[in-house]
């Protein structure tokens, strides 16, 4: 199929201040690098960055007319700098991409060839593996249910979708009402929103990306604070019927377990254990 067949499609990113500036550029260059290439790469830098992210950003300005880069004052959060990112894009699809992972080169062919079959369905996700930001080492795979109805039912438990691994129809989401702040959550929320309204979810089977993954990456998903946004998320399905008294129950219970008794280290065994193949 030629590549003028299928949709034209924004790539949206960002980038902050702790963002790893080696790591950022391999992942931008896995995004340039495709075998179908995107029509433009919107990067919000969100707040002041270091000198050579600023000046990596500068030199793809200047070599990549495909590239546009926005930047933010002051740092405003991963919700904020997504919604920027997607009325920034100029196309019906976006894929979003973040600032320290890496798409395998034919990410973008499989899912616009998809959409392009599939035109009912507005968010499209895929599996993803898990690398070792120290070693650079295979740690994992990130496989999720892949038709509608399953992502509905999965829903109910857990975030349906890679959120990095995602490409979506602009207006559906803007329909949605776009990103909203939600700590740690804005993409499950989004998604709940968009459920709500019977748009159609679907999942490649097929890896898309490989994404970095260190010890931080337990501690981040513990934490008092983290819990009360995911009881948060709990209550709200509750409030809505998407979820009955009981899961509502079970999964707040599993969550304060997981997220404010276990130790990082045990919380990195029950994640390994649950929620990922190897």
């Amino acid at each position: 199929m030629k590549t003028s067949d299928l949709p034209k499609f924004s790539v949206s990113m960002s980038v902050y201040k702790n963002d790893n500036t080696e790591h950022f550029l391999l992942a931008i260059n896995s995004v340039i690098n495709q075998t179908v290439k995107p029509n433009e790469i919107i990067v919000v830098v969100d707040g002041p960055v270091p000198l050579e992210t600023d000046e990596i950003l500068k030199e793809l300005e200047n070599t990549h007319d495909t590239v546009h880069v926005h930047r933010l004052e002051k740092n405003m959060g991963h919700g904020y700098a997504r919604n920027i990112g997607l009325h920034k894009s100029s196309y019906d699809y976006v894929a979003l991409m973040d600032s320290d992972d890496i798409c395998f080169e034919n990410r973008f062919e499989l899912q616009l060839n998809f959409f392009k079959d599939n035109k009912d369905v507005s968010i499209l996700g895929g599996s993803i593996e898990e690398f070792s930001n120290e070693t650079d080492e295979y740690m994992s795979k990130r496989e999720l249910p892949t038709s509608d109805k399953e992502l509905k039912k999965y829903m109910k438990y857990r975030c349906p979708f890679n959120q990095m691994s995602v490409m979506f129809k602009k207006q559906d989401v803007l329909d949605a009402g776009g990103y909203k702040d939600w700590f740690c959550n804005e993409d499950y929320y989004l998604w709940i929103r968009m459920a709500e309204k019977k748009y159609k979810f679907q999942n490649l089977p097929n890896t898309l990306l490989r994404v970095r993954t260190n010890e931080d990456f337990y501690k981040r998903r513990g934490g008092l604070k983290y819990f009360k946004s995911e009881a948060k998320i709990q209550k709200l399905m509750f409030s809505k019927d998407i979820i009955s008294l009981p899961i509502f129950l079970s999964n707040v219970a599993i969550r304060f377990v997981v997220q404010v008794i276990l130790t990082d280290n045990m919380r990195k065994h029950f994640f390994n254990a649950f929620t990922r193949s190897n």
